[in-house]
């Protein structure tokens, strides 16, 4: 190799190095996700995905420090930084492995850019995979890389995590308020009074979930809680204007429609979708083109499509119901349309489905993981729906404890 293309490179990793270990050093470690425990670490190749904001960066580099701290020789990177204009991924990893690399921790890996036709991120990340045993990779990226049509297969290769956005329960343990575990959906149901009783001896818990459905499912929002709405709303634009195009190669245009679809939807939720009126009001040509758009909003985990229960083994080709993905949205997308019961609904369905499947039924609001039947509602809500339907529950707010069936709302924070 030349001497000066080799100074060159040089230069260039010790740059990478530089930026990697300032992040590094800078990130607390003070609270960790619940992922952080469940990801098994000594895999060869992992990826993390989740919506913007939620916290993936910097549990990569959570984990980059303790890697560090026990010797190991890693790097940290993001994928859109300039330097990969021109360099690619795999010759750097194979530079970073020469010199004694163990770990590389590449974030925002959709954003990477692309230096040929038939040589994306995903077959770069094959490539490294294939040709670099010794070296370990973690990756992150958005949850809408599900719709990536990428030229390199690495679903063979790879373990796959989604983060969510902070649990009610990680809520209060990242504002001190005090140490909780999580429960299981059925050990929840079989013993929630216990738990709540428990829960409610160290916490009000009424007023730290209040605050929660506000602000409480992103965490950067102790970073500047007076810019916080407009942060989620800068997000919300990144991800519509920027990283679907990335994924799907939709037009400018497009982005536009699927925008005023969010607008559609947030006015009304829970929305029960008209698709031919939407599809007029909205100028699109058809429904499955429709159907694609709210695809592209529910992959980027901006809206929850609720399915039906199937019947005569057939499920409807669009969905029963449409949610927002959280309540943080709700707010920050209209704060004075939001409704007490959909921001009930919008709470029991993000947390549920995180961690069992929810479909929605003939009768009650929600049914879970085949089994359970749910319906959710306020401290006066009654049981008269689900009268004589076995394993039925009553999901009520404004409770601190419950009693028989019913369950206090807030309680369903404690799954992940």
């Amino acid at each position: 190799m030349d001497y000066k293309i080799s100074v060159f490179l040089k230069k260039i990793m010790e740059q990478l190095y530089e930026i990697s270990n300032r992040l590094i050093q800078k990130v607390s470690t003070s609270f960790k996700r619940g992922l952080y425990t469940e990801i098994n670490w000594n895999n060869r190749l992992i990826e993390i995905k989740g919506s913007r904001g939620v916290g993936k960066t910097t549990l990569m580099l959570q984990k980059a420090k303790e890697e560090q701290e026990n010797g190991k020789n890693v790097l940290y990177f993001s994928a859109d930084l300039p330097f990969f204009y021109k360099n690619n991924l795999f010759d750097t990893a194979d530079r970073f492995q020469k010199h004694g690399g163990e770990i590389l921790f590449i974030d925002e890996v959709h954003k990477y850019p692309q230096k040929q036709k038939q040589n994306d991120w995903a077959q770069e990340i094959k490539n490294i995979y294939d040709a670099i045993p010794d070296l370990k990779l973690v990756y992150s990226g958005s949850s809408i890389l599900q719709l990536y049509q990428s030229s390199g297969d690495l679903s063979r290769r790879k373990t796959s995590y989604l983060l969510n956005g902070l649990s009610l329960r990680e809520y209060l343990i990242y504002n001190r308020k005090g140490e909780f575990e999580k429960f299981s959906f059925s050990i929840l149901l079989e013993n929630h009074i216990e738990i709540a009783t428990e829960i409610c001896r160290h916490i009000k818990i009424l007023p730290q979930f209040e605050s929660y459905l506000i602000k409480g499912y992103y965490p950067f929002y102790n970073e500047s809680p007076q810019s916080f709405s407009q942060r989620l709303g800068d997000i919300i634009n990144v991800i519509i204007e920027s990283d679907i195009p990335y994924v799907s190669e939709i037009t400018q245009e497009t982005a536009y429609k699927i925008k005023q679809l969010l607008a559609a939807v947030s006015s009304t939720v829970p929305y029960t979708p008209k698709l031919s009126n939407t599809a007029s009001e909205l100028y699109i040509t058809d429904q499955r083109t429709l159907i694609g758009y709210l695809n592209y909003l529910e992959k980027a985990e901006l809206i929850t499509t609720l399915g039906a229960r199937a019947m005569r083994n057939k499920i409807l080709n669009k969905p029963a119901k449409i949610y927002l993905n959280n309540t943080n949205l709700m707010y920050a997308i209209d704060k004075q349309m939001v409704s007490p019961g959909t921001i009930r609904e919008t709470f029991f369905l993000n947390q549920v489905r995180y961690v069992l499947p929810v479909k929605y039924p003939k009768t009650g609001d929600f049914y879970v993981d085949n089994k359970y039947l749910v319906e959710v509602g306020g401290k006066n809500k009654g049981k008269n729906q689900l009268k004589d339907i076995a394993y039925s529950f009553v999901a009520k707010d404004d409770i601190e404890t419950g009693y028989a069936n019913v369950i206090p709302l807030w309680l369903f924070g404690f799954l992940y």
